[in-house]
């Protein structure tokens, strides 16, 4: 095995040099496989969120394994993965920008969207692109039950902005989109339940009540009501669903393959990997990576092409010219700052992927 494994690294820096993104198939293949599972026995439907790996071709792989439909973070990944063919699609953020620039008219002409929404000042602007586009268009109102992210805090804000879409001929009440926190499950379905009586009363049913977020797959179909879920590390995994407790070093399918450049201390060396790779979020974890090679290593500190490595818990430690293996704390930032990923399976290189929905701000 560890002959093998030198003979992929040697073709990878050979074919394509160092920082590279690769990852494993059979275990991405595993990771869907198991994803879908754990929605199917919770009896709702499976919604991946592509902002993890950002390729058409692996949302693909998610549909043809059961998946209906998937989410995006931003107007510009959706715009790629409708050129792709794929056009069950929510957006689950707030899209100001992109309705006011036009886009969300122009792709709602072509699909029919989903998008989100905690503000009647979006849904104004949602109006406005959904006559532009000549289509009416779905509006899931957003419900924060925890996280302290996007979303209205009570059932009552809630009930106003699905009046306000109610009232407004070109938009339609889709339903609710949460994202709980994985302590607050129960708080989330006094939420619910509060709400499914007012939309009730005023003529709405909820038809799609998401919850979202790789950690919540052990509370997935613990809210009575829920229709899907939406997870988008569960694809890929890295240390913070480590220390979730939610995958294994086994489930970890990408990693960042980086030289050592420099050992110029006895306790220190430079990775060819730096912030442009692995990127500057820990995820409130310690150090920015696990080297599979050298688990007692440390990456401690960052320039923007350079991780700088402590060595002093280490013994059996790197030397100049070693290719190393970095499972990243955040996979879904990492995989942003690569334009392909490589995929190999059996120690073999597959095929090469192009992370096509990388970089969309708007």
């Amino acid at each position: 095995m560890i002959e093998k494994s030198h003979t992929l690294k040697q073709q990878i820096i050979e074919n394509f040099g160092t920082p590279c993104a690769v990852i494993d198939l059979d275990r991405v293949e595993n990771n869907i496989v198991r994803a879908q599972q754990l929605c199917d026995k919770a009896q709702v439907a499976n919604r991946p969120h592509i902002k993890t790996h950002k390729s058409p071709l692996l949302a693909q792989m998610q549909l043809d394994a059961g998946a209906k439909g998937i989410t995006c973070q931003k107007l510009g990944e959706a715009e790629v993965m409708a050129d792709a063919g794929i056009d069950d699609i929510i957006i689950a953020t707030n899209l100001l920008g992109a309705a006011r620039s036009g886009r969300l008219a122009a792709l709602q002409r072509r699909v029919a969207l989903k998008v989100c929404a905690d503000s009647a000042v979006t849904l104004t602007e949602y109006s406005k692109a959904a006559r532009n586009a000549g289509r009416a268009l779905d509006v899931l109102v957003e419900c924060d039950t925890g996280q302290l992210r996007a979303g209205v805090e009570t059932p009552h804000e809630a009930l106003k902005l699905a009046q306000i879409i109610k009232d407004d001929a070109m938009l339609n009440f889709a339903g609710l989109l949460f994202y709980p926190a994985t302590d607050s499950w129960q708080q989330t379905q006094v939420f619910h339940d509060e709400l499914i009586k007012g939309l009730t009363s005023i003529g709405l049913q909820a038809n799609i009540v998401s919850t979202g977020g790789t950690p919540n797959f052990v509370n997935v179909g613990k809210l009575r009501g829920a229709t899907e879920h939406r997870a988008g590390t569960c694809i890929f995994n890295d240390r913070m669903m480590i220390a979730a407790g939610v995958a294994t070093l086994n489930d970890c399918a990408f990693e960042v393959y980086t030289s050592v450049v420099s050992r110029a201390g006895a306790e220190r060396g430079i990775l060819d990997a730096g912030s442009k790779t692995l990127t500057s979020d820990t995820g409130g974890l310690e150090g920015f990576g696990y080297i599979i090679e050298h688990p007692d290593a440390s990456i401690n500190k960052f320039s923007e092409e350079h991780g700088f490595l402590d060595l002093s818990q280490c013994h059996d430690k790197p030397a100049v010219g070693d290719i190393v293996r970095v499972i990243p704390n955040h996979v879904c930032v990492s995989v942003n700052m690569f334009e392909q990923l490589i995929a190999v399976r059996h120690n073999k290189i597959e095929k090469v992927i192009p992370v096509t929905a990388r970089g969309k701000l708007v």
